[in-house]
């Protein structure tokens, strides 16, 4: 029996396996349909651009019309980019080649309409790029995008972009084994049996759809194929063939490298990618311009090059000209490929080389030589030598080009890789941060991503001393099974349900302590998630704390683990994807010793010795580290880690500032952030360094129309996971902190309640920052119809106010229909030292909005204000 139902296990896996082959089967073909369509849409959007701008040549002059046209066409295509879709950006392989080895990039069928728009703009502008790139670019956004409509499983997603990028480039060329050779070849370097069906089936359909619709690339005279046909290899040719074979990895080589320093430079520019699109296309179309006519309609040049058409002066101009422009065009990061360019180099270069064979070994053609210099420059440049074979064998369909192609792509690849190693593909990546090697081709996201990445940071934790009926109580109201055991902040211990005794009614006196299990396994914030996987499985473990030190920082169970996977499969990016992330230039550590940490971000330099003040006293009385942060923003559109900006004066601050924390025996830590989006390195510092309380200053007015208090407050209020201070420091004589003999006399506005009890997180460090005990007016403002309800909540925030800063307590109870008029009048007639309100996480704007207390009276009252969210 036992046999029998393994044997039934084991069939139902096996038809599920084939059901799933099955449909990737039909989803690749339906890829390879989509991807068809694209590329024929493609072409024919660019030949109908292409030819009204050769219409307007002949009406206005090529040096009138071709600069403005790679101006505004150039321009208008950087703008789509720029604000549809920043990932259509450039020729296309690269972000394909980075998204196969698991890196989080977008592609989506928005990706596949941007760069078809923006590819027909560019090309049919006279940008001396190619379709190719693109398509193959489109046909995996296509997939990716199809993946999701109709996903027949989560480990697929892969092959299916493959699958549309071999799609794409064999609907490009009409080549489907070359579109299925340069997946395994470059982009996947995979060649398991799933991989292989899906890529055959798409590359197939999308040369079939390709060339139903008309769409053929190699428009060779017939007489010039036959003229190659005719002619058979002959043992004198070699050393040609060998020497075109050099020449093409020299230049390839060149070529390559001047492309990575023409894309670095370009991003180094203080430019918007419009401007620098735009301004290539210019320059371009300026060059253009002035050389002979029959490069205004660049369609055509491969063929004219392949047929014999120029003189040799004249090919080489094509050659210097193309090699030159390509490298303009392609470092503005225009949408355009390197495919076509790099066959017309090819050519050129082959048909040189071939009228010098004719006139040494006087042999009948030099045709051969043009299409073995296709093959060798673009193996030189891509690095693929059996794509590049195949793509002109399938082309021509000529067998007497086998051998000539074989060694001169040969030659090519090893001179190549001999002059600068590595593919072009993979030097774009490296220059914007992505590696990907020969050992690790795949990047692993469960490598890749750290506890802190993923960890819950707001955890629900247990005193030690707890006793049972109470940890039973807690526990029913929780939806958790298992929480971190804590004492003075520190984790020592973790307990769940499962050690809880089964006759734990009749052991009322046993404390958590008792129970729980100690010293629990706990992993560190820059633990690698496969790390956490591993331990969670090795002990049979639902959860795992992460602490730095003993210190608590948050927790990680297995269901973080699979929300990390599911949105790196989903590629969920949200924020981060618009703008960069924060580099830091400038840090220094002292010891971890503190309970928590208090984040001071530096600005107005005018309000940093109050601020210090205040930092000081919540510090001391919490036990907290206290963090410095200087944000140096710049231009969107320049990296931050490859900014150059000037740090020597706030180096000289960040230093006394480390003297004020000697000084103080508070442990100081300092950073400075080059950044383009100062709320976004506030926030990523707050995460990485596990900030408890932000500390901001505020001048008490808003920085725009749309913004309530700032716009850098308004999002740290709303995104940051901490609680947060916001302090606007008033500007009359008697405003806290300025004259220590009035700091005393405070105002706080409350409803009584929990609020009272969130505010007492500051209030007891802030009242020992003066030798004389705080005098504390504590105001309730009710509506008049409302006189008759409950002071119930009131008394007893008083209450809670007198036990815990056993200092003066006079309560205030004024009838009113404006708080914020009200709260207003009495700061500017009984003169406050400092005026605390209270706010919750996800009310603070809202009540803004609403017309409620904390911006108004913040910006009318002349004392200084404070106001407190609290983190929940």
């Amino acid at each position: 029996m036992k046999k029998l139902l393994a044997n039934w296990r084991q069939s139902s896996w096996l038809a599920s396996s084939s059901l799933d082959t099955r449909y990737a089967l039909i989803e690749a073909c339906l890829i390879g349909l989509f991807s068809a369509l694209a590329a024929v849409l493609l072409k024919q959007g660019i030949g109908w651009l292409g030819g009204y701008r050769i219409k307007a040549i002949e009406l206005g002059g090529a040096r009138i019309v071709l600069p403005l046209a790679g101006l505004i066409f150039g321009t208008l295509a950087g703008g789509i980019i720029e604000l549809l879709s920043p990932s259509a950006a450039g020729g296309g392989i690269p972000q394909v080649k980075a998204a196969l080895a698991k890196y989080p990039i977008i592609l989506n069928l928005r990706v596949a309409l941007v760069k078809t728009v923006a590819t027909i703009l560019i090309i049919g502008a006279g940008f001396t790029l190619g379709r190719r790139g693109p398509t193959v670019h489109i046909g995996a956004a296509l997939g990716a995008q199809v993946s999701r409509w109709i996903p027949n499983s989560p480990t697929n997603r892969r092959q299916m972009i493959a699958a549309g990028a071999a799609a794409g480039l064999a609907a490009g060329f009409n080549t489907p084994i070359a579109g299925v050779l340069f997946v395994v070849e470059e982009l996947m370097r995979d060649i398991s049996g799933l991989t292989l069906e899906t890529a055959i089936a798409a590359s197939f359909t999308g040369a079939v759809v390709s060339r139903i619709l008309g769409s053929t690339d190699l428009n060779v005279p017939l007489a010039v194929i036959d003229s190659a046909r005719r002619g058979s290899f002959a043992i004198p040719e070699i050393p040609f063939y060998v020497v075109l074979g050099i020449l093409a990895g020299i230049l390839g080589g060149v070529f390559n490298r001047s492309i990575i320093r023409g894309v670095k430079f370009s991003r180094s520019l203080a430019l918007a990618i419009p401007l620098r699109i735009g301004l290539a296309g210019l320059i371009s179309g300026t060059i253009v311009a002035w050389l002979p006519p029959f490069f205004q309609d660049n369609a055509g040049l491969r063929e004219l090059l392949i047929a014999g058409q120029f003189t040799w002066q004249t090919t080489a101009l094509v050659f210097v000209a193309q090699f030159c422009l390509t490298i303009l065009a392609y470092s503005a990061g225009a949408p355009g490929g390197l495919f076509a360019p790099a066959l017309v180099l090819g050519s050129a270069l082959g048909y040189l080389v071939g009228i010098a064979e004719v006139a040494i070994i006087h042999s009948e053609s030099p045709y051969t030589f043009a299409f073995a210099g296709m093959a060798a420059f673009f193996t030189a440049v891509v690095r693929v030598p059996v794509t590049a074979i195949v793509i002109i064998f399938e082309m021509t369909a000529d067998f007497n080009l086998v051998l000539p192609l074989m060694i001169t792509s040969a030659v090519a690849y090893i001179v190549a890789e001999s002059f600068s190693q590595g593919s072009l593909y993979e030097h774009l990546l490296e220059a914007s941060g992505i590696e990907i090697t020969e050992e690790h081709p795949q990047n692993d996201f469960m490598s890749e991503l750290t506890a802190d990445d993923v960890m819950e940071s707001r955890v629900e934790t247990l005193p030690s001393d707890l006793t049972l009926p109470k940890l039973i109580q807690a526990m029913s109201r929780s939806h958790h099974r298992g929480f971190p055991v804590v004492e003075d902040g520190k984790l020592v211990g973790i307990i769940t349900q499962s050690d809880i005794p089964k006759d734990s009614k009749q052991n009322s006196e046993v404390l958590l302590q008792d129970i729980m299990t100690p010293q629990p396994i706990s992993v560190c914030p820059d633990t690698s998630l496969a790390d956490v996987l591993y331990l969670l499985n090795r002990y049979q473990l639902s959860r795992l704390p992460v602490t730095e030190g003993s210190k608590l920082l948050g927790i990680i169970t297995r269901s973080d683990i699979i929300k990390a996977e599911a949105n790196q499969l989903n590629c969920d990016l949200q924020r981060t994807t618009i703008s960069q992330p924060s580099y830091v230039v400038y840090q220094t550590r002292s010891p971890a010793t503190g309970k928590g940490r208090l984040l001071l971000p530096l600005g107005n330099p005018d309000n940093l010795a109050s601020l210090l003040e205040i930092a000081g006293a919540i510090a001391k009385y919490h036990q907290y580290e206290v963090e410095f942060l200087r944000v140096t923003c710049i231009a969107n559109h320049i990296y931050p880690a490859q900014a150059e900006v000037e740090i020597a004066p706030i180096r000289q601050l960040m230093e006394s500032l480390e003297n004020w924390g000697k000084k103080s025996a508070i442990p100081v830590h300092t950073q400075i952030r080059v950044a383009t989006d100062v709320g976004e390195a506030i926030l990523e510092a707050i995460n990485k360094e596990h900030i408890d309380l932000l500390l901001m200053g505020w001048k008490g007015k808003n920085s725009g129309i749309e913004a309530i208090f700032s716009n850098v407050v308004d999002y740290l209020i709303k995104e940051a996971p901490c609680n947060l201070m916001l302090v606007k420091l008033g500007k009359s004589p008697h405003a806290f902190p300025q004259q220590l003999h009035l700091r005393h006399k405070w105002l706080i506005p409350t409803t009584g309640g929990d609020r009272i009890n969130k505010l007492l997180t500051i209030l007891p460090a802030l009242s020992q920052l003066d030798a004389i005990p705080p005098k504390i007016q504590l105001c309730q403002v009710y509506l008049p119809e409302q006189a008759h309800l409950s002071q119930a909540d009131f008394k007893h925030a008083a209450n809670v106010l007198q036990e815990q800063l056993q200092c003066s307590i006079t309560p205030l109870r004024i009838s009113s229909y404006s708080v914020s008029k009200t709260i207003i009048n009495l700061t500017k007639n009984k003169k406050y030292g400092l005026v605390l309100l209270g706010a919750s996480n996800k009310g603070l704007l809202q009540n803004v909005i609403e017309g409620n207390i904390p911006q108004a009276i913040a910006t009318e009252s002349p004392t200084t204000v404070i106001i407190f969210r609290s983190f929940d």
